[in-house]
């Protein structure tokens, strides 16, 4: 079944999409919202347990399977333009290394507190980016994905924006996009801030307001209050490890950590400049030494208590990745019961899903 629905897909990028349906006309008020549906389905990277992630075919899959939001990490180019890839490292999910025109291109640099090697999109102009193809970033895991490397380009906000809106065309439902923005202090810097950009994109295209199908997020916090300045879109403070410090903040000498944010207070202060928040999954349910699930906490009663949303991350169904209770088989890059992870998450009273293989949670809410 997945690999007739690849193929579809391929099928869609040669005859281009955005044409192709243009003559089925659907009204929105018949549309089914992206908000409509509870827990929410963010299918994280695009549905990346199938097709390799940031790539059109991994966001058309994802909508195909029932994805109510496609969540694109964004990066930027020398030249300004927006792209979607989840490090600005090009060598963890491209072929740039095997691309000899680029290997001078490789560098050591500092990237948000941590020394990183290889090839940077800020030094690529968005030509040269489309020249590329990409790369399944974790091949050892996901292998049946690799199969697809070298076939699919890497697109750019807009080109995403653009798939969403011709989908929506053809499955008559309104599919809302949640991007985050990496590493926004390390392009301020560089003179190439993306904040202003991804918003008059947002705007360009008709997202406008708390009612658009769109968040924006971050593990950065000014951004974000920057953010709440120049739109109305909604924001969603991401939240890292207890102990670490968001990377803007330590620039500043401010010491608070996520688990300090994590706090009845922190939430009601971040409740103050967004309207969700994205924490890893430990903060809802806990695992033991032992990869044993918890009891859930009271972060998600917190959060709601001051208006928030609560849509953690990241929810896989390959063993590696599962509690122990829910794996399945000693191969831990076979599926397991991903189910039994998602229920326990929905018990805990979470708002939506940051997911790979989004069609699992689709199957589990139903229809809607």
């Amino acid at each position: 079944m997945m690999d007739g629905r690849l193929f579809v897909i391929c099928v869609c990028f040669i005859l281009n999409v955005s044409n192709v349906y243009a003559t089925k006309q659907t009204t929105k008020s018949n549309r089914r919202g992206a908000d409509d549906c509870n827990p929410t389905v963010v299918a994280h990277r695009g549905a990346s347990g199938y097709v390799s992630e940031h790539t059109l075919g991994s966001y058309a899959l994802a909508i195909d399977m029932g994805a109510d939001y496609v969540e694109p990490d964004l990066v930027v180019t020398r030249d300004g333009y927006i792209i979607a890839r989840h490090e600005n490292q090009l060598g963890v999910s491209t072929d740039v290394a095997q691309r000899p025109e680029f290997a001078s291109r490789r560098r050591t640099q500092r990237v948000s507190g941590n020394l990183v090697n290889g090839w940077f999109s800020e030094d690529f102009t968005l030509a040269e980016i489309k020249s590329l193809r990409s790369t399944e970033p974790i091949p050892h895991i996901r292998k049946h994905n690799a199969r697809m490397d070298g076939s699919l380009d890497i697109p750019t906000f807009q080109e995403i924006i653009d798939l969403v809106k011709a989908l929506e065309t053809v499955k008559n439902r309104t599919i809302g996009i949640y991007p985050e923005l990496k590493y926004s202090s390390h392009f301020q810097r560089l003179g190439l801030p993306m904040e202003r950009k991804v918003v008059d994109i947002f705007h360009k295209n008709g997202y406008i307001g708390k009612g658009a199908p769109a968040f924006i997020q971050s593990f950065e916090v000014d951004n974000l209050k920057m953010l709440k300045k120049i739109t109305d879109l909604r924001l969603v403070q991401l939240f890292d490890e207890r102990s670490k410090i968001p990377y803007d903040q330590s620039l500043l000498g401010n010491n608070i950590t996520y688990g300090q944010m994590a706090t009845p207070n922190g939430l009601a202060n971040v409740a103050k400049y967004a309207s969700a928040v994205g924490p890893s999954k430990s903060y809802i349910i806990p695992r033991d030494l032992f990869n044993n699930l918890g009891q859930p906490t009271s972060f998600v009663r917190d959060a709601h208590a001051v208006g928030l949303l609560v849509t953690p991350w990241t929810f896989r169904a390959e063993n590696l990745y599962l509690p122990r209770r829910f794996q399945r088989g000693n191969n831990p890059n076979d599926f397991g019961n991903l189910e039994g992870e998602i229920r326990a998450f929905i018990n805990a009273g979470i708002d939506g899903f940051f997911i790979d293989h989004p069609e699992v949670l689709v199957r589990i809410r139903g229809p809607c």
